[in-house]
């Protein structure tokens, strides 16, 4: 395939994609795990060759001046291809969803009705920095019975393109179809717009990455989308608070990877152990070299109203003191993105409360936001974090890549 021609070329991989879409979605589930344990075993046969492909693009990643927390999104070791290669594994140890009967019920009039899975069809999903996404989608949707065309970021074209090579030596080995997962070979942002307006060949978008992209793809798309919209997590310690819990979980929410959605952006604090409990974690993030911009506590710098509703993806944090619950779930109302909360706190009737009152995909009490994340929640990985309310919503596993049809028999029956 040329890239010089960027409507061409996306016009025939989303029609290798539909073809390869029709095969899988009769594909037998011993297939597919095959092809995902075969692609697994390539990552690390081939973990070598994986590093020095990603070193190119550390390259790229340092001449665009990539934020540190955007380099880390980036960087591949040996620890994280392992970790891709489990994700691989764990996806297909799971139950095939493709055929599984959601319900089932007879009609007075002797109809027998089954609702059950069946695969969206094509996937496209657009993605940022982060080349593991191309082992996650790539395996979420084999397994869910979808094609998939990746468009990476442009800072992990090779990267990206190593993991899909190891995948589709997975599909071979299975003798399932190659297309079923592509990744378009080009940097150029045109063949995103081309991929947006693909109504014939693509059944759903997923954008992953910033706001920016996020907002592109739902004010251009023709395709229908799941968007994951900005992690922008907030962590509320309540009054109740265990203080060592607190601590925990803050500092684990903040600093382990400041670079992912699940990264708390935000830490509100009970007026009544603010000076005590909230200005010891302050302290403690400022030692952990975290920038706190503070209001009502001792931060790095004080707090500006445009210091909320922001995801840093950086060793920043906004803070401030409420009043009470109430106050916590107004300011997550407001400056939030419907993704992921926290609450530290001991009285579980404040808790449910908190759970009540606000409808972010995930809530939590004394948990880190770190785990926002597929893989934790058993998906064994996700294709992203939906923060729509329709369809899917939350970690999009292979269960949630999947539509229903209604089979419905009868012993002859017919309508009076």
């Amino acid at each position: 395939m040329t890239t010089e021609n960027i409507p061409a070329l996306m016009a025939e991989i989303g029609h290798r994609a539909k073809a390869a879409a029709t095969v899988l979605a009769m594909a037998c589930p011993e297939a597919k795990a095959r092809a995902l344990n075969v692609a697994a075993d390539t990552l690390i046969a081939r973990a070598e060759d994986l590093i020095a492909a990603n070193a190119k693009d550390l390259e790229f990643g340092r001449e665009k001046d990539l934020s540190d927390a955007m380099m880390d999104r980036l960087m591949l070791d040996v620890d994280r291809i392992a970790a891709m290669a489990d994700g691989l594994r764990a996806v297909a140890g799971q139950t095939d969803p493709v055929g599984e009967v959601i319900a089932e019920w007879t009609q007075p009039s002797g109809l027998n009705i089954q609702r059950v899975r069946t695969p969206l069809g094509v996937i496209g999903v657009i993605y940022e920095s982060r080349p593991n996404v191309t082992a996650d989608a790539g395996a979420l949707c084999l397994k869910s019975g979808n094609a998939v065309i990746l468009r990476g970021g442009s800072e992990s074209l090779h990267s990206a393109s190593a993991i899909r090579d190891a995948m589709a030596a997975g599909l071979r080995a299975a003798e399932l179809p190659e297309d079923a997962i592509q990744l378009v070979p080009t940097r150029d942002r045109a063949a995103v717009s081309e991929m947006l307006t693909m109504v014939d060949t693509i059944d759903v978008i997923v954008p992953r990455g910033g706001k920016g992209l996020v907002g592109l793809v739902q004010r251009e798309a023709r395709v229908p989308v799941f968007a994951h919209l900005e992690g922008i997590c907030h962590i509320y310690v309540d009054a109740s608070a265990d203080p060592q819990k607190a601590m925990d979980v803050v500092l684990n929410a903040k600093t382990r990877r400041t670079g992912i959605c699940g990264a708390a952006e935000c830490l509100l604090v009970h007026k009544d152990v603010a000076a005590t409990l909230g200005q010891a974690i302050v302290d403690a993030l400022k030692d952990k070299g975290v920038e706190v911009r503070a209001e009502g506590l001792s931060g790095s710098v004080p707090a500006d109203a445009d210091d909320f509703g922001k995801e840093y993806l950086d060793m920043i944090i906004a803070a401030k003191v409420v009043d009470n619950a109430e106050e916590a779930i107004a300011h997550i109302r407001r400056f939030g993105s419907g993704h992921t909360e926290s609450i530290i706190a001991e009285d579980d009737a404040v808790a449910t409360q908190f759970f009540t009152g606000l409808d972010s995909a995930i809530l939590m009490q004394n948990t880190s936001t770190q785990f926002a994340d597929g893989g934790e929640f058993g998906m064994g990985g996700e294709i992203g974090i939906a923060t729509g309310k329709m369809h899917a919503r939350g970690p999009v596993g292979a269960a949630q890549l999947t539509s229903f049809k209604y089979l419905v028999r009868s012993d002859g029956a017919v309508r009076g």
